[in-house]
């Protein structure tokens, strides 16, 4: 949950929107008890001032699903991160499956 700040949104594959921390973290719950190993390029930064960034990238996971088989996904996401006062980037808006 690091990754994301205070009041964050998370695009869900349905469409729908959690908010914040405890909503978020029960999505994101799910997709680690498959242990997934993830490949992540960024394709594009589009920066907007000194600390509001626009983030495409193309992502990629494999995990285990619940039966034991191999589980592959696979997106390109649209993110807007902000830039923290100590200088870390954290997480706005994250829809991983924005751009197909």
């Amino acid at each position: 949950m690091a990754l994301y700040e205070p009041g964050c949104r998370l695009v869900r594959r349905d469409g729908s929107v959690a908010v914040g921390h405890v909503e978020i973290r029960v999505v994101l719950g799910r997709l680690v008890e498959m242990r997934p190993a993830f490949q992540i390029e960024v394709a594009k930064v589009v920066e907007a001032g000194d600390d509001l960034a626009l983030v495409y990238n193309d992502w990629s996971l494999t995990a285990t699903g619940p039966d034991g088989s191999p589980f592959p996904a696979a997106g390109k996401a649209i993110e807007i991160v902000r830039r923290r006062p100590n200088g870390t980037w954290r997480l706005a808006v994250d829809d991983p499956f924005a751009r197909g």
